[in-house]
């Protein structure tokens, strides 16, 4: 501008050369000659100025064009020349360089952030969409015709149910609410569930160590005798041996009520004891007697409560990401007990403004990763890498493939079998408007990949937390090497999250957590679904599409997902707990009774 001003002021002084004798004439044209002088020197100097300003608009504009149209060849190449040099740290060492499968998208989607900064605007998605409010409310501990659906009227009489439960602490989570029910069903005596020790998850937590025994004893008390262990004549018993034992080969899966009744209870009468080996998702939702569904679902929402430790744990997280700013909603009340996150006293608008956090489910563990056969812009090195993986780990999967026809990584990711990458999460939250100082909290395992991977996300959203940034080494270690208590951190955080984002829905974190958020929300508690056919579809324009058409297509997606729903048949009522038999609608408390209780 400088330049420019001196440019004017030469022209004006040649302006006024040519002229000099027109400043000889009258007095009285030199006053208006100077006033149509100086107007016309401001409305040049502007119109010059602007003539620059959009000359050099349109040189920024052509040379986004050629960048992105080279960038559009050069990813149709093999990943080997288009990977970025690799880089060193402080220390010398080589750090994997940040693979990336959106470059264009992400850096509009830098663009967007800072324009939102600027202008100070806020996403809409911190709240649920205000027309799709449901009047469902919580009342699956309120007690319905305890007799119906029973073999008799006697607690217990038919002798006891002990149960082994596999997997993380989820499916063990499904695994003890279905248990309930069908101690119930069979009019049986339940032992206090234990769980398999697992080589993938590596932990020896029981029961005792993750809920509160005696709360849940007496919690379902009314509806199903439970016991802390077998009576002594039973406990040396080969349960095998007396062909008691009962595996997950044994019962179909998503079984029906009557399976158990033909199935099982001839067993359970006979021996006085049945066990469930596993015991893996082997009780259907559909059709399933009215007061064993809600028990069910008292038993999810209402009985299991974990240990003080954990509890405290959890306070501590959700206090230190909300900067002290609890709301001690209900979610906060049925998660953290007596270890609610208060506000110090004359503190109550510390951080205001930066009190509110998202929580994200990241499921892209290795071997999520692997199991799905995608590509994800690795190259070569990640094909032979996750093929290996697959050949170790999954040689079932292995010997079904050589068996089916071959289907393409392109294809898998157009149908939506592939999971989401950190960078295509941070893609899907600037969409939705989410700014640049948003807090992250991040539950999950290992990223594969980890900080090459992480590197999309973490450039647009830098304040990401986890739980091991979030409390000391001393805070975190009664919980190391203890996979499932960790798992209970994330659950709390997850579930008490203004917003709760998933990458995956069909997992059992995400699926439990959207159950509770919806128990207990009060239609204040949005979780976010993408699509990921859905969302495949529009990443596929990712060379081409505008921004603001990328952020159409993303909130509509998202917005499809959050329409308030009844549970449908054969689903799940821990995930879609919209039903009466879970929730009654407002005002109305009192349950509608099913057509039919056949099983």
């Amino acid at each position: 501008m400088s330049g420019c001003e001196n440019h004017w002021n030469k022209a004006t002084q040649m302006h006024g050369f040519k002229n000099e004798p027109a400043k000889f004439g009258a007095f009285k044209g030199v006053s208006g000659g100077r006033r149509t002088l100086s107007f016309r020197r401001h409305v040049k100097t502007v119109g010059f100025v602007f003539l620059w300003m959009l000359f050099f608009l349109l040189f920024d504009e052509f040379m986004v064009s050629v960048f992105d149209s080279v960038h559009f060849h050069n990813v149709s190449r093999p990943a080997k020349s288009n990977r970025p040099k690799e880089d060193r740290n402080a220390s010398g060492k080589v750090k994997k360089p940040a693979i990336q499968m959106y470059d264009r998208l992400l850096r509009m989607a830098s663009t967007a952030l800072i324009e939102k900064e600027l202008k100070q605007e806020s996403s809409s998605f911190w709240e649920e969409p205000h027309r799709q409010a449901s009047p469902w409310k919580p009342c699956a501990d309120k007690k319905v015709h305890p007799d119906s659906g029973k073999l008799s009227s006697s607690h217990g009489d038919n002798g006891y149910i002990l149960v082994s439960a596999n997997g993380g602490l989820n499916q063990q989570r499904v695994a003890i609410c279905n248990a309930v029910a069908v101690a119930s069903l069979l009019n049986a005596t339940l032992v206090l569930p234990r769980f398999l020790y697992s080589n993938v998850w590596k932990d020896p937590s029981q029961f005792e160590d993750i809920y509160q025994e005696k709360y849940f004893i007496e919690t379902l008390g009314g509806d199903v005798n439970i016991v802390k262990e077998l009576p002594p004549h039973m406990r040396s018993l080969d349960f095998e041996a007396i062909g008691s034992q009962i595996t997950d080969a044994d019962i179909a899966k998503e079984a029906k009520p009557v399976d158990y009744i033909s199935g099982v209870l001839p067993i359970l009468k006979r021996n006085g004891v049945v066990h469930f080996l596993g015991f893996g998702n082997r009780l259907g939702f559909d059709p399933v007697p009215f007061n064993l569904q809600r028990l069910r679902c008292k038993c999810n929402f209402h009985a299991l409560k974990f240990v003080p430790k954990i509890q405290r744990a959890g306070s501590l997280l959700v206090k230190r990401i909300r900067k002290y700013d609890a709301s001690q909603n209900m979610l906060d009340k049925q998660l953290l007990g007596n270890f609610l996150p208060v506000p110090p006293l004359g503190r109550h608008d510390i951080a205001k403004g930066r009190s509110k956090y998202l929580a994200l489910h990241l499921r892209f563990e290795e071997d999520m990763v692997a199991y799905s056969r995608c590509e994800f812009g690795g190259g070569e090195d990640e094909r032979k890498e996750l093929q290996a993986y697959r050949e170790v780990h999954f040689p079932l999967l292995m010997e079904r493939l050589k068996k089916t026809k071959y289907v393409s990584p392109a294809e898998l990711r157009k149908l939506g079998r592939c999971p989401l990458t950190p960078e295509e999460a941070a893609l899907v939250l600037a969409g939705l408007g989410f700014k640049r100082d948003t807090f992250i909290y991040l539950a999950g395992s290992d990223i594969y990949g980890k900080t090459s991977r992480m590197r999309p996300l973490t450039g647009l959203y830098p304040n990401l937390v986890t739980k091991e940034t979030l409390l000391t080494p001393s805070e975190l270690s009664p919980f190391r090497n203890f996979s499932s208590q960790l798992a209970a951190l994330d659950f709390i955080v997850c579930a008490t999250a203004d917003v709760f984002a998933m990458t995956d829905s069909g997992s059992q974190l995400s699926s439990l957590v959207s159950g509770f958020r919806t128990y207990y929300g009060r239609e204040h508690a949005p979780t976010l679904r993408p699509g990921k056919k859905w969302l495949a579809a529009i990443l596929s324009r990712s060379a081409t599409i505008r921004w603001k058409t990328f952020e159409y297509k993303v909130r509509k997606m998202i917005k499809e997902g959050q329409r308030a729903q009844v549970r449908r048949f054969g689903r799940s009522i821990y995930r879609q707990p919209r039903c009466p038999e879970c929730m009654c609608r407002s005002p109305y408390h009192s349950p509608v009774m099913p057509l039919s209780n056949s099983y």
